[in-house]
C-alpha cells in the first residue's frame, strides 16, 4: 500500500458514531457505496426527512429512517416481505385452533418466521402480506391508518347504475354508516354481477356486508390490491418476494404515519 491510500477502518470503528450513510445503502441493495455518493451529493437521500449532502454522513440503521427519490429504504436485510394469492377454505391464521387449513403451508420454506398482514376471511381470496416486519405489519393492518384495498365481487343478481351510486354515498349497517371510497360495475350476466370496491375500512366482512345490505349476497369475493400492491398474475396459492419497487412503495406508506393510536376490537376481515 502507498502512501496515499488510506485503510478502511475496522467495522467495529464504526459503532460509536454510527455506520457511514454510503455503506450502509451499498448493503441494502440501493447501488454501489460510489453510486450512493453521487445521490448524496445530489441530494437525492434523506435521513428522518433531512436531506443529506454531506459524504461523511453516519447513520444508525436500527433507528434512522432513510428515503432515495422520496422511497423509503428498508435497510434492515433481515426483514422478508412475500405476496400470496390465498386460495378460498384456508383461514388467515398462523394455527388454526380448529385444525382448520391456515397459512403454515405457504410460509415453511421460508427460514424466517413470517407472519400474515390483517386477515382475509377463508372464503375469500386474494391478496395477503407475510413479513417478519413487526412494525410495518401493524401499522398496514390498524384500521386508523386506512389502507386502500380493490375486491372484485361476484354478487347474486343485476346491480344497476342506482345501486353502485348507493355504495358510494354510504349505507346504513348495524355498527354506523360506511360508504366505499369507488365503486364500479365491472360486468353483469343472466343472474350475476361483478363489482369492484375500492375501501379503506377495516370492519370485519365489510365488503360481503355492504353488498347484503343493498340486495346483492357475495357469491365469490376476492382483493386484488392492497395499498400500491397489485396481485397481477399471481396464481392462487402461490408466493413471491415483493419486488424493490414494490417494498420501497410499500414502507413509504407505512412510514407516512406510523404513530397510529389504537382502536381496540377492529381487526381487519374482510
Amino acid at each position: 500500500m502507498n502512501d496515499s491510500e488510506t485503510p478502511d477502518a475496522p467495522e467495529n470503528s464504526d459503532a460509536p458514531e454510527g455506520i457511514r450513510l454510503q455503506k450502509v445503502l451499498a448493503a441494502a441493495g440501493v447501488a454501489s457505496r460510489r453510486v450512493v455518493e453521487q445521490y448524496i451529493v445530489e441530494g437525492r437521500i434523506r435521513v428522518n426527512g433531512q436531506t443529506v449532502t454531506e459524504l461523511g454522513r453516519r447513520i444508525d440503521p436500527e433507528t434512522d429512517k432513510v428515503d432515495v427519490d422520496g422511497t423509503a429504504i428498508q435497510l434492515d436485510v433481515s426483514k422478508r416481505y412475500v405476496m400470496l394469492n390465498k386460495p378460498t377454505g384456508v383461514v388467515s391464521s398462523m394455527r388454526d385452533e380448529n385444525d382448520r387449513p391456515d397459512l403454515r403451508r405457504f410460509t415453511e420454506d421460508y427460514e424466517e418466521r413470517l407472519y400474515n398482514v390483517g386477515r382475509l376471511d377463508a372464503e375469500t381470496s386474494g391478496l395477503l402480506i407475510l413479513t417478519n416486519d413487526g412494525e410495518l405489519a401493524h401499522v398496514l393492518a390498524h384500521p386508523s391508518f386506512g389502507v386502500t384495498k380493490v375486491y372484485i365481487a361476484k354478487v347474486e343478481g343485476i346491480v344497476t347504475a342506482q345501486t353502485i351510486a348507493k355504495l358510494t354515498k354510504g349505507i346504513e349497517l348495524e355498527d354506523g354508516e360506511i360508504a366505499a371510497d369507488k365503486a364500479r360495475l365491472l360486468d353483469t350476466s343472466r343472474d350475476s354481477s361483478l363489482v369492484e370496491l375500492t375501501l379503506h375500512s377495516g370492519r370485519n366482512r365489510i365488503v360481503r356486508r355492504m353488498l347484503a345490505a343493498v340486495g346483492h349476497p357475495v357469491s365469490e369475493l376476492v382483493r386484488r390490491q392492497f395499498g400500491p400492491l397489485h396481485l397481477g398474475t399471481l396464481p392462487a396459492g402461490k408466493t413471491r418476494e415483493l419486488s424493490k419497487i414494490e417494498l420501497g412503495a410499500l414502507l413509504t406508506l407505512s412510514r407516512r404515519d406510523s404513530g397510529v393510536a389504537e382502536a381496540p376490537g377492529e381487526q381487519e376481515n374482510e
